[in-house]
Protein backbone atom coordinates (compact mmCIF):
# COMPACT_ATOMS: atom_id res chain seq x y z
CA UNK A 1 0.00 0.00 0.00
CA UNK A 2 1.49 3.31 -1.13
CA UNK A 3 -0.65 5.17 1.74
CA UNK A 4 1.09 8.41 1.35
CA UNK A 5 -0.50 8.34 -2.23
CA UNK A 6 -3.93 7.51 -0.82
CA UNK A 7 -3.52 10.76 1.88
CA UNK A 8 -2.31 13.00 -1.64
CA UNK A 9 -5.81 11.58 -3.29
CA UNK A 10 -8.00 12.13 -0.26
CA UNK A 11 -6.70 15.52 0.21
CA UNK A 12 -7.39 16.23 -3.22
CA UNK A 13 -10.93 14.85 -2.75
CA UNK A 14 -11.24 17.38 -0.39
CA UNK A 15 -10.58 20.09 -2.63
CA UNK A 16 -13.28 19.24 -4.82
CA UNK A 17 -15.40 18.97 -1.76
CA UNK A 18 -14.97 22.11 -0.47
CA UNK A 19 -15.35 24.02 -3.67
CA UNK A 20 -18.96 22.75 -4.09
CA UNK A 21 -19.86 23.17 -0.37
CA UNK A 22 -18.37 26.42 0.28
CA UNK A 23 -20.23 27.79 -3.31
CA UNK A 24 -23.82 26.79 -2.13
CA UNK A 25 -23.33 27.75 1.55
CA UNK A 26 -25.96 30.08 2.78
CA UNK A 27 -26.99 30.11 -0.81
CA UNK A 28 -30.70 31.85 -0.43
CA UNK A 29 -31.79 28.66 -3.15
CA UNK A 30 -30.41 25.98 -1.58
CA UNK A 31 -32.51 23.00 -2.15
CA UNK A 32 -33.45 20.71 1.16
CA UNK A 33 -35.31 17.27 1.46
CA UNK A 34 -36.27 15.02 4.27
CA UNK A 35 -34.78 11.36 3.97
CA UNK A 36 -36.97 8.43 4.90
CA UNK A 37 -34.98 8.18 8.41
CA UNK A 38 -36.35 12.22 8.87
CA UNK A 39 -32.25 13.69 8.71
CA UNK A 40 -31.86 17.14 6.06
CA UNK A 41 -30.50 16.51 2.62
CA UNK A 42 -29.44 19.45 0.53
CA UNK A 43 -28.51 19.84 -3.24
CA UNK A 44 -24.75 20.00 -1.97
CA UNK A 45 -24.37 16.96 -0.22
CA UNK A 46 -25.63 15.19 -3.25
CA UNK A 47 -23.32 17.26 -5.20
CA UNK A 48 -20.23 16.58 -3.07
CA UNK A 49 -20.75 12.98 -3.20
CA UNK A 50 -21.80 12.95 -6.81
CA UNK A 51 -18.09 14.47 -7.30
CA UNK A 52 -16.53 12.74 -5.36
CA UNK A 53 -17.53 9.01 -6.40
CA UNK A 54 -17.00 10.04 -9.77
CA UNK A 55 -13.38 10.80 -9.17
CA UNK A 56 -12.72 7.90 -6.96
CA UNK A 57 -14.53 5.77 -9.86
CA UNK A 58 -12.14 7.27 -12.75
CA UNK A 59 -8.62 7.73 -10.33
CA UNK A 60 -9.42 4.69 -8.19
CA UNK A 61 -10.94 1.98 -9.80
CA UNK A 62 -10.76 -1.14 -8.74
CA UNK A 63 -11.51 0.22 -4.98
CA UNK A 64 -15.43 0.45 -4.11
CA UNK A 65 -17.52 3.23 -2.06
CA UNK A 66 -19.65 3.79 0.22
CA UNK A 67 -21.45 7.15 0.52
CA UNK A 68 -23.90 8.34 2.41
CA UNK A 69 -26.19 9.56 0.13
CA UNK A 70 -26.14 6.79 -3.01
CA UNK A 71 -24.96 3.58 -1.52
CA UNK A 72 -26.80 3.78 1.77
CA UNK A 73 -29.87 4.88 0.38
CA UNK A 74 -29.45 1.89 -1.77
CA UNK A 75 -29.27 -0.02 1.67
CA UNK A 76 -25.43 -0.82 1.76
CA UNK A 77 -24.05 0.69 5.40
CA UNK A 78 -22.07 -1.99 6.43
CA UNK A 79 -17.95 -2.55 5.42
CA UNK A 80 -17.29 -3.83 2.16
CA UNK A 81 -15.67 -7.12 1.42
CA UNK A 82 -13.29 -5.61 -0.95
CA UNK A 83 -10.00 -5.05 -0.21
CA UNK A 84 -10.13 -1.57 -0.57
CA UNK A 85 -13.43 0.87 0.17
CA UNK A 86 -13.63 4.55 0.47
CA UNK A 87 -16.38 5.81 2.98
CA UNK A 88 -17.47 9.23 2.63
CA UNK A 89 -19.99 11.57 4.51
CA UNK A 90 -20.41 14.75 2.08
CA UNK A 91 -21.16 17.26 4.74
CA UNK A 92 -21.29 15.75 8.34
CA UNK A 93 -23.70 18.37 10.10
CA UNK A 94 -26.26 19.46 7.15
CA UNK A 95 -28.35 21.06 10.19
CA UNK A 96 -25.33 23.08 10.66
CA UNK A 97 -24.98 24.06 7.20
CA UNK A 98 -28.58 24.03 6.16
CA UNK A 99 -28.96 27.14 9.05
CA UNK A 100 -25.84 28.69 8.00
CA UNK A 101 -24.09 27.72 10.78
CA UNK A 102 -20.31 27.11 10.23
CA UNK A 103 -19.37 23.44 11.92
CA UNK A 104 -19.52 21.42 9.08
CA UNK A 105 -16.89 19.25 7.35
CA UNK A 106 -16.37 16.59 4.18
CA UNK A 107 -15.60 13.57 6.02
CA UNK A 108 -12.92 11.09 3.44
CA UNK A 109 -12.03 7.91 4.72
CA UNK A 110 -10.21 4.75 3.19
CA UNK A 111 -10.53 1.91 4.52
CA UNK A 112 -8.58 -1.29 3.92
CA UNK A 113 -9.76 -4.88 4.95
CA UNK A 114 -12.42 -3.01 6.98
CA UNK A 115 -9.88 -1.01 8.65
CA UNK A 116 -9.53 2.81 8.34
CA UNK A 117 -5.80 3.79 6.97
CA UNK A 118 -6.80 7.28 5.82
CA UNK A 119 -8.65 10.02 6.63
CA UNK A 120 -9.59 13.76 5.99
CA UNK A 121 -11.91 16.25 7.54
CA UNK A 122 -11.86 19.20 5.85
CA UNK A 123 -13.94 22.41 7.38
CA UNK A 124 -14.05 24.71 4.68
CA UNK A 125 -16.26 27.35 6.38
CA UNK A 126 -14.19 27.23 9.57
CA UNK A 127 -11.16 27.58 7.96
CA UNK A 128 -10.10 24.08 8.76
CA UNK A 129 -8.76 21.00 7.61
CA UNK A 130 -7.17 17.93 9.78
CA UNK A 131 -5.77 14.54 8.04
CA UNK A 132 -3.79 11.11 8.48
CA UNK A 133 -2.74 7.50 7.51
CA UNK A 134 -1.61 4.92 9.19
CA UNK A 135 1.94 5.10 10.09
CA UNK A 136 2.00 8.63 8.58
CA UNK A 137 0.76 10.92 11.35
CA UNK A 138 -1.66 13.50 11.79
CA UNK A 139 -2.00 16.79 10.82
CA UNK A 140 -4.01 19.90 10.46
CA UNK A 141 -3.78 23.49 8.66
CA UNK A 142 -1.90 24.52 11.65
CA UNK A 143 0.63 21.92 12.13
CA UNK A 144 0.72 18.28 13.86
CA UNK A 145 -1.81 16.80 16.08
CA UNK A 146 -1.04 15.47 19.44
CA UNK A 147 -3.87 14.51 22.15
CA UNK A 148 -3.46 16.02 25.65
CA UNK A 149 -2.00 14.11 28.27
CA UNK A 150 -4.68 14.60 30.81
CA UNK A 151 -4.69 11.03 33.13
CA UNK A 152 -7.52 11.55 35.58
CA UNK A 153 -10.79 11.58 34.91
CA UNK A 154 -10.99 14.45 37.25
CA UNK A 155 -9.17 16.80 35.13
CA UNK A 156 -10.86 16.09 31.98
CA UNK A 157 -12.62 17.90 29.32
CA UNK A 158 -15.25 15.81 27.46
CA UNK A 159 -17.65 16.56 24.71
CA UNK A 160 -20.91 14.75 24.20
CA UNK A 161 -22.58 15.86 20.99
CA UNK A 162 -26.48 16.73 22.72
CA UNK A 163 -28.64 14.45 25.82
CA UNK A 164 -30.85 13.80 23.01
CA UNK A 165 -28.51 11.46 21.27
CA UNK A 166 -27.74 9.47 24.82
CA UNK A 167 -31.08 9.26 25.26
CA UNK A 168 -31.95 7.93 22.20
CA UNK A 169 -29.22 5.51 22.48
CA UNK A 170 -30.20 4.36 25.66
CA UNK A 171 -27.09 5.40 27.62
CA UNK A 172 -27.91 8.74 29.15
CA UNK A 173 -27.29 7.61 32.22
CA UNK A 174 -23.74 6.66 31.53
CA UNK A 175 -23.33 10.07 30.09
CA UNK A 176 -24.35 11.66 33.73
CA UNK A 177 -22.49 9.48 35.20
CA UNK A 178 -19.74 10.34 33.24
CA UNK A 179 -20.56 14.50 33.31
CA UNK A 180 -20.30 13.47 37.29
CA UNK A 181 -17.01 12.46 37.05
CA UNK A 182 -14.85 14.80 34.87
CA UNK A 183 -13.85 18.35 35.15
CA UNK A 184 -16.10 19.92 32.37
CA UNK A 185 -18.55 19.03 29.78
CA UNK A 186 -19.69 20.58 26.39
CA UNK A 187 -21.35 19.86 23.41
CA UNK A 188 -19.40 21.26 20.88
CA UNK A 189 -20.51 18.80 18.05
CA UNK A 190 -19.98 16.85 14.76
CA UNK A 191 -16.64 15.80 13.47
CA UNK A 192 -15.04 19.32 14.83
CA UNK A 193 -15.26 17.61 18.49
CA UNK A 194 -12.96 14.58 17.49
CA UNK A 195 -10.97 17.12 15.95
CA UNK A 196 -10.28 18.72 19.17
CA UNK A 197 -9.56 15.45 20.67
CA UNK A 198 -6.24 14.96 18.37
CA UNK A 199 -5.60 18.49 18.87
CA UNK A 200 -5.26 18.17 22.64
CA UNK A 201 -7.70 21.12 23.16
CA UNK A 202 -10.29 17.72 24.52
CA UNK A 203 -9.64 14.98 26.48
CA UNK A 204 -12.79 12.75 25.50
CA UNK A 205 -15.39 12.78 22.90
CA UNK A 206 -18.54 10.53 22.21
CA UNK A 207 -22.03 9.71 20.84
CA UNK A 208 -24.37 6.82 20.16
CA UNK A 209 -26.53 6.02 16.74
CA UNK A 210 -24.04 6.82 14.51
CA UNK A 211 -23.28 5.12 10.61
CA UNK A 212 -19.59 4.16 9.25
CA UNK A 213 -19.19 7.68 7.43
CA UNK A 214 -19.75 9.46 10.42
CA UNK A 215 -17.01 7.57 11.93
CA UNK A 216 -14.59 6.25 9.45
CA UNK A 217 -12.40 9.51 8.50
CA UNK A 218 -11.77 10.34 12.16
CA UNK A 219 -9.98 7.23 13.30
CA UNK A 220 -6.63 7.63 11.40
CA UNK A 221 -6.79 11.24 12.56
CA UNK A 222 -7.59 10.69 16.33
CA UNK A 223 -4.99 7.28 16.47
CA UNK A 224 -1.87 8.64 14.61
CA UNK A 225 -2.27 11.77 17.19
CA UNK A 226 -1.52 9.42 20.28
CA UNK A 227 -5.19 8.64 20.81
CA UNK A 228 -7.69 5.72 21.17
CA UNK A 229 -10.87 5.40 19.25
CA UNK A 230 -13.50 2.83 19.57
CA UNK A 231 -17.28 2.53 20.05
CA UNK A 232 -18.69 3.87 23.35
CA UNK A 233 -18.41 -0.14 24.69
CA UNK A 234 -14.85 -0.48 24.00
CA UNK A 235 -15.22 -2.15 20.30
CA UNK A 236 -12.58 -0.69 17.54
CA UNK A 237 -13.20 1.02 14.44
CA UNK A 238 -16.20 2.49 13.09
CA UNK A 239 -18.78 -0.44 12.58
CA UNK A 240 -20.66 -0.62 15.85
CA UNK A 241 -22.82 2.55 15.51
CA UNK A 242 -21.29 4.68 18.25
CA UNK A 243 -18.51 6.63 18.91
CA UNK A 244 -15.53 7.48 21.88
CA UNK A 245 -12.19 8.91 21.20
CA UNK A 246 -10.01 9.80 23.44
CA UNK A 247 -6.49 11.12 24.22
CA UNK A 248 -5.94 7.11 25.16
CA UNK A 249 -4.90 7.58 29.02
CA UNK A 250 -8.81 8.02 29.89
CA UNK A 251 -9.87 5.41 27.42
CA UNK A 252 -10.68 2.78 29.54
CA UNK A 253 -11.87 4.66 32.72
CA UNK A 254 -14.42 6.15 30.18
CA UNK A 255 -15.85 3.40 28.58
CA UNK A 256 -16.01 1.45 32.52
CA UNK A 257 -17.69 4.96 33.84
CA UNK A 258 -20.26 4.86 30.99
CA UNK A 259 -21.23 1.26 31.84
CA UNK A 260 -21.52 1.87 35.12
Amino acid sequence: MDLAADLAFARSLADTADAISLARFRAADLHVDVKADRTHVTDADQAVEAALRERIAAERPDDTFLGEESTAAAGTTARSSGHRQWVIDPIDGTANYLRGVPVWATLIALAVDGVPRVGVVSAPAMSKRWWGATGLGASSSEGPLRVSGVAELADASVSYQSLQDWDEAGRLDGLLRLSRSVWRTRAYGEAWAYMMVAEGTLDVAGEGDLKPWDMAAIVPVVEEAGGRFTSLDGEPGPWHGTALATNGLLHDAVVRTIRG
